[in-house]
């Protein structure tokens, strides 16, 4: 796939088995991971949620600082053209997504080692009715094999359900046409489709994929003062 986002997360946290999926530089595949990501429902069967903890204060307090430094850091990308400055570059330019992502690369391969809460793996943004661009928040990325311990020393589990992309069924090599399939009016192949197993998959005819990139988290610490979404828990309610 040809975005920087993909290609970062891939190659380090995947590795090899992961980039199969990316053989194709079809963006059939990011487009509907993005859409996705947009939306993450504990009853689906292609996302894995981190399990919730119970909220202490302590928690809490670190949310909030968490929060503060965020916002205080990242405040100067209200300015799309700093983030450009800065080396985020747009995920999939000139195609309508829900959420932008403004990805450095750089950032994305430090996020597999080390978190650093002033350099996000990707910028966050809305598009105004004017197409402008309208900041909202961030993510964070950890590698596929980090524990939910390593991710709460991150960001506490209690305030934020880190997510992964798994149980993919997706075309196999050389057969790009086919992410366009589509059986009983739902897509044979991606997150969309029925298909999560790997017996179900070879009967499609594809190959199955069970993580596709690593760890992420949105954080919309622009988007609103309620917690609930600034930490990606109202699409539960």
């Amino acid at each position: 796939m040809t975005s920087v986002l993909a290609l970062a997360l891939a190659a380090v946290a995947q590795g090899a088995d992961t980039m199969g999926v990316m053989d194709t530089t079809d963006r059939h595949a990011t487009m509907a991971a993005e859409h996705q990501m947009a939306d993450p429902r504990v009853d689906d069967p292609h996302m894995k949620l981190s399990a919730a903890r119970p909220l202490t204060a302590a928690d809490s307090a670190r949310g909030a600082a968490l929060v503060a430094q965020i916002r205080a850091a990242l405040v100067v990308y209200r300015d799309v053209q700093a983030a450009r400055a800065d080396g985020y570059r747009q995920f999939l330019p000139g195609v309508a997504q829900p959420v932008y992502h403004f990805t450095s690369r750089f950032n994305a391969v430090r996020e597999m080692f080390r978190f650093d809460p002033t350099k996000p793996t990707s910028l966050l943004y809305r598009k105004r009715p004017d197409g402008s661009f309208e900041l909202v928040g961030a993510m964070y990325a950890d590698r596929a094999g980090a524990s939910e311990d390593e991710l709460n020393e991150r960001i506490p589990l209690a305030l934020a359900r880190w997510h992964e992309h798994v149980n993919w069924c997706v075309p196999p090599p050389g057969a790009r046409e086919r992410w366009t399939e589509t059986k009983d009016g739902r897509p044979v192949f991606g997150p969309k489709s029925p298909i999560a197993t790997p017996d179900a998959c070879a009967a499609a005819g594809g190959r199955f994929l069970p993580r596709i990139f690593g760890w992420m988290v949105h954080v919309t610490v622009f988007g609103s003062d309620d917690p609930r979404v600034i930490w990606g828990h109202a699409h539960e309610h």
